[in-house]
């Protein structure tokens, strides 16, 4: 009685339909063990994914980590007690998984690791935005709107993979364009934790150490941007130097609009969700996904999808206000 008591409980609570007690291919029960729910970012991918899972008859168990690894690993434990088919996780820290992942292979629960790469451990997908393409899109945004003269390249966390892999994709359009004699790489180096603070100081310091002589900066996202902008502004160049950026930050948003900031790259929360939600469905059914690449989390290559960003100027910046994910009134428009 109290197993039926609770189980209604539950439902009721997560007003996310009736999922069956059993393993259902046609219903099955998937476990969100996300990050941490306080930040805007994840609440709006939980609603997308719940909203996708349902229309595929899914039932979604949410559990927010708020930042702790032991709360997560703990949730994620309960997760498989309570016999889920598929877990979906966004990690707190990546590296910390490895056996509450071998508790929920041996218990046949498949594994999909959402937007940050679970390393280490035996997980059956991987699902994020391409960031050598992001990086791409950052260099192309940059030529276009300075095709030669001094670059400068302020790159991510050191400690961040992904960091790297932007990197690689900056260089894959700016290489043959320094060989040809085009572009000369005054400098480059890379912004602990993404320091909005310390992108500006090392700006500053490549503004002197260059007299000035920067024509375009390749920033790996909208907060390092913001750091040179303001390097920029002191010195009377803002607007005059493009910078790149991603993530479509509210205020790179903005400054894209003003002029300050020459592009971001966007990626869509709906997208990501959505297609996460088909993927954990799909793994449900033992049904085979349509992956496009793999990746080496230390212990196998990982069956991935990879979604494609989309890169936002002047032009097409009001993509965000009409895909919902600001609006007018946000962006100042």
């Amino acid at each position: 009685m109290n197993k039926l008591i609770s189980t209604a409980i539950m439902g009721a609570v997560l007003a996310l339909g009736s999922g069956s007690v059993f393993a259902d291919a046609k219903n099955p029960k998937i476990g969100f063990s996300i990050d941490d729910l306080r930040v805007e970012r994840w609440t709006r991918d939980r609603d997308f994914f719940v909203e996708a899972a349902k229309k595929m008859g899914g039932t979604v168990y949410v559990q927010s980590a708020d930042a702790n690894e032991q709360r997560q690993i703990s949730q994620i434990e309960n997760l498989i007690s309570r016999g889920v088919d598929v877990l979906v996780i966004v990690p707190f820290n990546a590296t910390v998984l490895t056996n509450t992942i071998k508790e929920a292979k041996k218990a046949g629960i498949k594994v999909l690791s959402y937007d940050r790469l679970i390393l280490n451990a035996d997980i059956d997908a991987y699902i994020s935005f391409d960031n050598e393409k992001v990086g791409e899109m950052q260099a192309e945004g940059v030529v276009k709107l300075a095709p030669k003269g001094n670059y400068y390249l302020l790159g991510g966390a050191p400690t961040d993979n992904n960091a790297k892999m932007l990197r690689e994709g900056q260089m894959k359009i700016l290489k043959p364009l320094v060989d040809k004699g085009d572009i000369k790489i005054v400098g480059q180096q890379w912004v602990k934790d993404w320091s909005p603070s310390e992108a500006l100081s090392i700006t500053e310091n490549a503004l002197t150490a260059n007299n000035n002589k920067i024509d375009a900066i390749v920033a790996s996202n909208d907060g390092t941007a913001g750091g040179a902008i303001q390097a920029l502004a002191a010195q009377k160049l803002s607007g005059k130097v493009p910078v790149s950026g991603q993530d479509a930050d509210l205020a790179a948003i903005k400054r894209v609009i003003a002029g300050t900031q020459a592009m971001t790259v966007y990626k869509p929360l709906k997208t990501i969700a959505s297609e996460a939600a088909k993927l954990a469905v799909e793994l449900a059914r033992n049904e085979k996904p349509a992956y496009n690449s793999t990746y080496d989390n230390g212990l196998k290559k990982v069956s991935t999808v990879l979604l494609k960003p989309t890169p936002l100027d002047k032009s097409n910046v009001n993509m965000v206000v009409t895909d919902g994910f600001y609006t007018a009134a946000q962006i100042g428009k």
